[in-house]
């Protein structure tokens, strides 16, 4: 048995929840942060078979690919507060994508 950690923007994170459900993957969604566009992070932690590793990558590579967007970046002034005197920049970065982690688990148990 393998458990999986996938760190997702929150935006991918509904699709591939579903996505996930559908194919009769149980998922567990919890909440993160960090990046850096200050864009909320969704860890997902999914509890599968060896052989089911794939099927959940695929499903992630599908519904959380990296793309390219353009973002609004606002400048911040002193302790991070917005400085609203500044002209906003429109940037496209390079947004998506998942960082996985695949663990051996060495005992699961359903209580």
């Amino acid at each position: 048995m393998k458990m999986i950690f996938a760190v997702i923007r929150d935006k991918d994170a509904n699709i591939a929840v579903d996505a996930l459900a559908q194919t009769h993957i149980g998922v567990t969604k919890l909440a993160s942060t960090g990046g850096f566009l200050r864009d909320g992070n969704t860890t997902l932690m999914i509890g599968v078979d060896d052989d089911k590793v794939d099927v959940v990558m695929d499903i992630l590579k599908e519904n959380c690919a990296k793309r390219t967007e353009t973002e609004i970046v606002m400048p911040h002034g002193t302790g991070g507060i917005p400085a609203w005197g500044v002209g906003v920049t429109p940037m496209k970065v390079e947004v998506g994508g998942a960082t996985v982690f695949v663990l051996d688990v060495a005992e699961f148990r359903k209580l």
